[in-house]
This record gives C-alpha cells, sequence and structure tokens, in this order.
C-alpha cells in the first residue's frame, strides 16, 4: 500500500473516532434533558461498559502502528511535539490491555490523565500548525519544526489532529467503562474501583 492509501485510511480511523466521540458527548449531555437520551445513555453505558478498556487499548494501539508507520515507513520526521504525543499514546496500549484482562477498574483515571496531557500536546500542536509564529526558538528543532504539515486530509485533518482523534475517544471509552452487572470481581483486589 501507498503511503498516500495509509493516510487516508488513518484520516478515516480519526473522523470516524470523531464521529463517536461527538455521539457519545450529545447523549451523555443531552441525557440530563431527555428521558429518550437518558435510556439512550444507560443502554450504551450497560453495552458498551464491559469492553471499554478493551476497545480503548485497541485505539491506542492502532494509534501507535500509525505512528510508528508514518515515521520508519513513510519517514515523516517527528518533531519534539510529535514525541510527546507519542509518550503519552504509547504506554496507553499495555497498560490499557492488562488492565482489562485483570478488570482494574481504577487504572481508568490514571489512565485518562495520561490521555488527557497527550489530547493538551496534540492542541497545542495544531495551533503551531496553523499559527507558526508561536512556535518560538526554542520550543522545537529549527531543522524539524513542528509547524510542518505531513499530510492534510479532508481539508483540516493532520497528523496532531489525528492523535488528538486517538486520545479523545480513549478518553470517551475510559468514561464509560464499567464491570459486567454479573462480573466476578475479587473484592481483595485492592485495585478495584466500585462502578
Amino acid at each position: 500500500m501507498t503511503v498516500e492509501t495509509m493516510t487516508l485510511f488513518f484520516a478515516l480511523l480519526a473522523v470516524t473516532a470523531q464521529v463517536l466521540v461527538f455521539a457519545a458527548l450529545l447523549v451523555g449531555l443531552g441525557s440530563e434533558w431527555s428521558e429518550t437520551l437518558d435510556r439512550a445513555w444507560q443502554a450504551t453505558r450497560a453495552a458498551i461498559g464491559p469492553q471499554a478498556m478493551g476497545l480503548a487499548a485497541a485505539v491506542a494501539f492502532t494509534c501507535t502502528a500509525g505512528s510508528l508507520y508514518l515515521s520508519e515507513v513513510a519517514h515523516f520526521l517527528p518533531c519534539r511535539l510529535c514525541w510527546l504525543q507519542r509518550f503519552a499514546m504509547y504506554p496507553l496500549g499495555p497498560i490499557l490491555a492488562v488492565s482489562a484482562a485483570m478488570r482494574w477498574y481504577r487504572v481508568r483515571r490514571y489512565a485518562i490523565g495520561l490521555a488527557t496531557a497527550g489530547a493538551c500536546v496534540s492542541v497545542y500542536h495544531l495551533l503551531i500548525e496553523r499559527y507558526p509564529t508561536l512556535e518560538g526558538s526554542t520550543s522545537c528543532d529549527p531543522n524539524n519544526p513542528c509547524s510542518i504539515i505531513w499530510v492534510k486530509r479532508f481539508g483540516y485533518l493532520t497528523i496532531p489532529g489525528m492523535a488528538l482523534s486517538g486520545f479523545a475517544l480513549i478518553i470517551t471509552l475510559l468514561v464509560l467503562a464499567r464491570p459486567a452487572p454479573d462480573d466476578d470481581l475479587s473484592p481483595n483486589d485492592p485495585a478495584q474501583e466500585a462502578p
């Protein structure tokens, strides 16, 4: 597959993540005012909650694989802000996968914090892409500035935008994560948390 095809694929995944996050926000916030949306929200939490941590791990692994493809196969050099986003994304895959397998729901709050930090860097990176004068002389390498736009899809979606979409979907899934009602959690496990 060509780099063009792969970047289109990553962009489509990012748009899908954006749609899912927007729908979750709409239903979640609307559940406060509408009984229909409240029922939909409760049904969504019940259906997705038990698998949400595993799904968040899959999103993190997909983002990790995508970033490695872009740097190692497409040869897009990661800038300093790209590396900070990677530092936030890369550990989420294994941490969330192990936590999902062990049913350690308390890890959610720490993973949300890590994903939020990565999302903040993504937002800052997007600002630098749009307004290169914000970059300054000390924040990024002059030989590989953070303002370079390697990919731009659908008129707005760049690599930090794709990363932000991944972080947002991970945060959304972790907010939804709950043990199944019939899940036999060990009461002696200190890593458990009440739903």
